[in-house]
């Protein structure tokens, strides 16, 4: 399927819940940094440990809380919340409410979150009128975590119309059940199906793994440590994936639009473009196309989005990105599948937890502290 094709039908029709595009360089090749775009971070909202965000009906941003709630922002801040689930999910170690997406046509809305048990899940609502309808609501799909940290929890639609959700290896450290190269695992994956196709969900007829009687069917692509963000690009469709990384090195990976899936990302077996503890690695790694170390430029890569928006054109086409502890808001661009240059925008979001993008393309900064920020023109 040439996701492409479908891409600019999408976004042709309806304002499209964007994502991020990026092109595929050698890790390793040097690039030439080059001026950086003029912005600013204009703070919109506070909120309580806003977690993630999706582009919602009206040109509204909706926020979601770690602890539970999800919350409109308008051109006012933040409204009282239209979704509240604090008593069914809990902030220990990574887990809380974790990824909200809706369907393009805005007429359902999905989040991801851990329950009490610390089981992955996955709930659908009916939205109408632009409002939830709790009494609509339905599990999608669930998926059991061995531990606390590395849960993933993004999800997001891509511009082929199916739900793509991303879960981490499970947890603890060095992936000890080796989940990101088992593909009868849906841990350390990034997962794809078909919410409405059937019950609870269909899987896509094209999926890469559908044939293989010794991998799950909803996998779209593995080697995944913990994918915490990801996106699509609006204009071109291409996917791209900020997977944090054990010790040493964090890294972003890519897939074009006309991807057929089944990418294996290296995890367990590497990090980043290194082999991990001395492990093989596997034939067919997929490298990132961008890494970077924790020396000097943070700990835990933020993924972010292709900037398509309209109030700074210097930003256009540049992959925006951050890190949970450095903060500071850096960019990729790129040219014919290669990375042709990192900048620095200048500007910090603190402990950045998540970007999102809104209906028309700008784009917002959370920091887990409370801050949501939009990335405006200097």
């Amino acid at each position: 399927m040439n996701i492409r094709t479908r891409s600019s039908a999408i976004i042709g029709a309806i304002c499209l819940v964007a994502s991020l595009a990026l092109t595929t360089a050698s890790a390793d090749e040097p690039v030439a940094p080059r001026q950086a775009a003029k912005v600013t971070l204009k703070k919109v909202a506070t909120a309580q440990n806003p977690s993630a965000g999706a582009a919602g009906p009206g040109g509204t941003v909706w926020i979601a809380e770690r602890a539970g709630t999800v919350r409109v922002l308008g051109p006012k801040g933040l409204g009282e919340p239209v979704l509240d689930i604090s008593g069914e999910t809990t902030t220990d170690g990574e887990r809380g409410l974790l990824g909200v997406a809706f369907d393009k046509r805005f007429a359902h809305f999905y989040i991801s979150f851990t329950s009490l048990e610390g089981t992955s899940t996955v709930d659908e609502f009916a939205v109408r009128g632009g409002k939830i309808q709790p009494n609509t609501r339905r599990t999608v799909l669930t998926q059991t975590q061995p531990y606390s940290n590395h849960n993933g929890g993004d999800i997001k639609f891509g511009p082929d119309g199916y739900l793509y959700i991303a879960f981490g290896d499970g947890g603890a450290g060095g992936d000890p059940h080796g989940n990101g190269q088992n593909l009868d695992t849906l841990l350390g994956k990034m997962l794809r199906i078909d919410p409405r196709g059937g019950k609870p969900y269909a899987i896509p007829p094209d999926n890469p793994f559908v044939d293989d009687p010794g991998a799950r069917d909803e996998i779209w692509a593995y080697g995944l440590r913990n994918p915490w963000r990801f996106s699509f690009d609006a204009g071109t469709g291409d996917l791209l994936i900020g997977d944090v990384g054990q010790s040493d090195w964090e890294e972003i990976d890519w897939a074009p639009a006309d991807s057929r899936g089944g990418e294996n990302y290296g995890w367990s077996r590497m990090e980043g473009t290194h082999p991990f503890r001395g492990a093989t690695e596997p034939a067919n790694h997929v490298p990132p196309v961008h890494e970077y170390d924790r020396s000097g430029l943070g700990c835990s890569v933020i993924g972010g989005f292709v900037y398509r928006g309209k109030a700074i054109p210097d930003l256009k086409g540049q992959y925006v990105f951050s890190d949970y502890c450095d903060g500071t808001v850096r960019t990729l661009q790129m040219k014919n599948g290669k990375v042709t240059g990192v900048s620095d925008l200048g500007v910090n979001g603190g402990e950045t937890v998540s970007l999102v993008e809104g209906c028309k393309g700008e784009l917002y900064v959370l920091g887990i502290a409370g801050s949501i920020s939009r990335i405006d023109p200097a």
